[in-house]
């Protein structure tokens, strides 16, 4: 049986994705990467705090549930081919076929080139730019090395993890903020603060061991009102206090309040989203089909937009607002259309195949 929330989940998320980074190409808080402010008024950014604490744990728990499902009636063989078409190809292979689109965008946009001397060898130019276009696919690229992780994990418990798993009380859930606050602290990359393997590997074996039972959801779904009123106080508080801040370093990205914040989110979005969202709609399928290439390409279209209209007009910031997301959502929607039917193009940058079956 199909479960409708987790889809509804993964489409509200990535289009809260797509608005965060309509919002962060025109941030005054990060200044590395993006264009900056395009207006007087700075008020958006407080979305930012809102969102980025929790968007990419709660993607990684529902990948780690949908892994239980497919395991259930795929040999893990299928499933580590299934996952590396269906992400590391698009997070490596694709990177030599678009991703140097969003290299020449990114490096345009810091403005890379304007301290460039000399010239340097077409092929090693090439290189740096598909290296540089990696943007919104480092998710994916996470996601694969937790599916390794999960079957060399499977291979040493056996199942007894799984077992234990099922009998989570609602203290329990809440009590796992702790180890997950804990498992933010280490293996994150230096530098590259998104590669942030220890609470994203850690929320994956969740979601496979714990939040797959349907009795944990269905506990979630009873407490979803109060969990819904936790979580807003404390993202409440956690706006209040980090405000200005850098959200998206440390210390302030894996703080006791953001983490206990995103923790608390993400069991009210599980639960508030199997209460009331679990039924099927034409607009949640057509959503649903069409959420990967729209994660893929969102920033492609939505950076080119930003860059060109900064770059060539003078527009008032609330029109390039407007015009970076009808450009994020519309392009990419016109590109997945495109690249989807294109043989070959299609396997590299969004790991489809004819007979397409994929584990999310």
């Amino acid at each position: 049986m199909r479960k409708y929330y987790i889809d509804r989940i993964r489409v509200m998320t990535i289009i809260l994705v797509v608005v965060y980074h309509v919002i962060y190409i025109y941030n005054s808080v990060i200044k590395d990467g993006v264009i900056g402010p395009v207006t007087q008024f700075h008020g958006l950014d407080a979305i930012q705090y809102v969102l980025y604490p929790w968007f990419m744990v709660i993607l990684f728990l529902i990948s780690g549930m949908c892994s239980r499902y497919y395991l259930e009636t795929h040999t893990e063989r299928e499933y580590f081919r299934a996952r590396t078409r269906k992400l590391l190809v698009p997070s490596t292979i694709g990177l030599f076929v678009i991703g140097w689109m969003q290299g020449y965008l990114n490096m345009s946009i810091s403005h890379v080139f304007d301290g460039m001397t000399g010239k340097i060898p077409g092929v090693i130019f090439y290189l740096i730019l598909c290296l540089s276009g990696t943007g919104v696919l480092w998710t994916i690229q996470v996601m694969w090395v937790c599916s390794v992780v999960l079957l060399i994990v499977r291979r040493i418990e056996k199942g007894r993890l799984l077992k234990a798993g099922e009998h989570a009380g609602i203290a329990v859930l809440v009590l796992l903020g702790i180890p997950v606050w804990i498992s933010a602290q280490i293996l994150n990359m230096p530098m590259i603060a998104v590669y942030r393997f220890g609470i994203y590997g850690f929320t994956f074996l969740l979601g496979y061991y714990v939040f797959s039972w349907e009795k944990v959801t269905d506990t979630l779904k009873k407490y979803s009102i109060p969990l819904l009123i936790a979580a807003a106080v404390l993202g409440i508080a956690y706006v209040c206090m980090d405000y200005g801040k850098n959200y998206a370093v440390a210390p302030n990205v894996n703080s006791p309040l953001a983490i206990a914040y995103c923790w608390m989110m993400c069991l009210a979005l599980i639960g508030s989203m199997k209460r009331w969202g679990n039924k099927s709609s034409a607009a949640g399928r057509f959503l649903a089909k069409r959420s990967f290439g729209l994660y893929v390409f969102h920033y492609l279209t939505l950076s080119a937009c930003a860059y060109f209209l900064t770059t060539y007009t003078d527009l008032p910031g609330v029109a390039l607002y407007l015009l970076t997301a009808i450009a994020a959502f519309g392009g990419a929607f016109l590109l997945n259309a495109v690249v989807s039917r294109i043989p070959v193009i299609r396997w590299c940058v969004l790991g489809i195949k004819k007979e397409d079956s994929h584990v999310s």
